[in-house]
């Protein structure tokens, strides 16, 4: 045969592949999945839904513009959130859980009754207890306690909201950190802030509605599924920037490629890809030609907002930033930036938290307090920065970690370590609220003589996270997604307002 006609039949053989495609059985199921399965599905969920027979989506979705500004089912007193996560966990009793009675029993073997029956992630054998290695205070009007360690953070105390009795059931770093931020200690759950995004749109339609900082020089142990939008559409996950570098992988055009000539060509991209939802109406592909659009967009967009060399000098100085350099004070300020600029969600993680004492970064009385020292005037600047802007009404800020540390010292496999640490504790820990309606200058729970459990005002993360839909202006049970068969939740089927800290 020709060069000719080997071309001709290998046109031919692929065209009849594919016309062999539509008849396969696979196929059918696929294409009938909307049909046959669709009235099946209606019949089995009958009223299935938010507790009235309704499913609760969105208002005003919109699939070919999913990021677009939608209002929520009731007006919420936050339009953003920023949520720090100090991956690792901070020791609370060096924080904000002042236990004096603690000291006293520094030194001693801890009580069988603190053991029997509990799991911990090291501890083996009989532990020693260990007193606050911090002087505390209480500050501003509120005289709300907070340590030595966090002295900037202790000026703004009357800004605060503080959780002192959070209790989890996920006592390692991955699962504890999932179920945080997506409501399940297992992968495939969306996030919160793809929740966000999914309820309400983005404002700036040249950003993302969720934006993701990290710091400390790792990602958190979870992995990026703690940003991930699980049974959403990909375009709710959020997108990762950098502030040192360029601030998203790829944004720039490659060599040779210029502007009009990248619009071309996501122009012919998703022309393809519209051609591929007329065809299979498959939702996801919509997903598909919004993100690319929204990458051309952010070319402009993004490297002007993440630029924070522009800031007047008095900002840099009141955060502490180091400019061209991966910090947690620069991901903080460009929180603020973002937020400024309409982005639903900002999620900063800032990793080395983990303090075991199993070296001196993380030791309880080394590393622990250089962490607190990278994060405690950047974290003050942005409360006060958000304040004078007029923007922390409506900007809710969430600080802490995954769980709380032990009044325990850790002895890994049954010897004390070799330096001051704690191991992870799942009873009690503190998170605190600021800005977004939260009531200013509070204090809701507490925890025993020693800081080891919640005795009143018991909250737990899903608490949390429904205290935060709250905020932006969602019932928690009744904001859903229909996914295999029935409505989902962030909060599953848990959680409450913690109508104590609401303003």
């Amino acid at each position: 045969m020709t060069q000719k006609e080997l071309h001709n039949q290998r046109l031919l053989n692929e065209a009849n592949a594919r016309a062999l495609q539509y008849i396969t059985r696979r196929n059918f199921l696929k294409e009938s999945a909307m049909g046959l399965g669709g009235l099946a599905l209606g019949a089995l969920l009958g009223g299935c839904g938010s507790g009235n027979g309704e499913i609760v989506a969105p208002a005003a979705f919109d699939a070919a513009n999913p990021l677009a500004p939608k209002l929520p089912l009731f007006p919420g007193k936050a339009k953003s959130v920023i949520y720090l996560h100090m991956a690792g966990a901070p020791s609370q009793l060096e924080l904000f859980d002042y236990k004096p009675a603690l000291m006293k029993l520094d030194g001693q073997d801890c009580p069988p009754s603190l053991l029997e029956g509990k799991r911990f992630a090291f501890i083996r054998g009989v532990p020693k207890m260990m007193g606050p290695q911090a002087a505390f205070k209480q500050r501003g009007q509120s005289g709300a306690w907070v340590s030595e360690h966090m002295p900037h953070l202790a000026s703004v105390a009357d800004e605060v909201s503080f959780l002192k009795a959070v209790t989890t059931d996920q006592f390692n770093h991955g699962p504890a950190q999932l179920m945080v931020h997506t409501g399940s200690p297992r992968l495939g759950r969306p996030s919160m802030g793809s929740w966000a995004t999914y309820g309400l749109g983005t404002e700036n339609q040249n950003l993302p509605g969720f934006v993701v900082l990290t710091s400390g020089g790792k990602f958190p142990d979870a992995g990026k599924s703690v940003w991930g939008s699980g049974f959403l559409p990909s375009v709710y996950q959020g997108v990762q920037c950098r502030s040192e570098g360029d601030p998203v992988l790829f944004i720039k055009d490659p060599d040779g490629i210029d502007r009009d000539l990248r619009k071309a060509s996501i122009d012919a991209i998703n022309e393809v890809n519209r051609q591929q939802h007329a065809e299979f109406n498959d939702p996801e592909t919509l997903s598909r030609i919004a993100q690319y659009e929204m990458a051309y967009r952010m070319q402009i967009s993004v490297p002007e907002v993440m630029n924070i060399n522009d800031e007047p000098a008095y900002i840099h100085e009141m955060y502490g930033t180091q400019p061209g350099k991966s910090c947690y004070a620069n991901n903080v300020l460009l929180a603020r930036k973002l937020v400024e600029k309409g982005v639903r969600f900002v999620q900063l993680f800032d990793w080395g938290w983990d303090s075991h004492g199993t070296d001196s970064n993380l030791a309880i009385d080394v590393g622990f307090i250089n962490k607190c020292r990278q994060v405690d005037k950047a974290t003050t600047a942005l409360l006060l920065d958000l304040k004078q802007r007029g923007l922390l009404e409506d900007t809710l800020v969430v600080w802490g970690g995954e769980f709380g540390r032990t009044p325990m010292m850790e002895n890994r496999d049954g010897k004390q370590n070799p330096f001051k640490g704690r191991d992870h504790h799942v009873e009690a820990f503190t998170i605190w609220m600021a800005g977004g309606g939260i009531k200013r200058g509070a204090s809701f729970g507490e925890t025993d003589e020693i800081g080891y459990a919640a005795i009143s005002g018991k909250t737990t993360v899903f608490d949390i996270q429904a205290t935060i839909l709250n905020q932006l202006g969602f019932d928690h049970e009744k904001f859903t997604y229909q996914f295999q068969g029935r409505p989902f939740r962030l909060t599953d089927v848990h959680g409450r307002v913690i109508e104590e800290i609401i303003a």
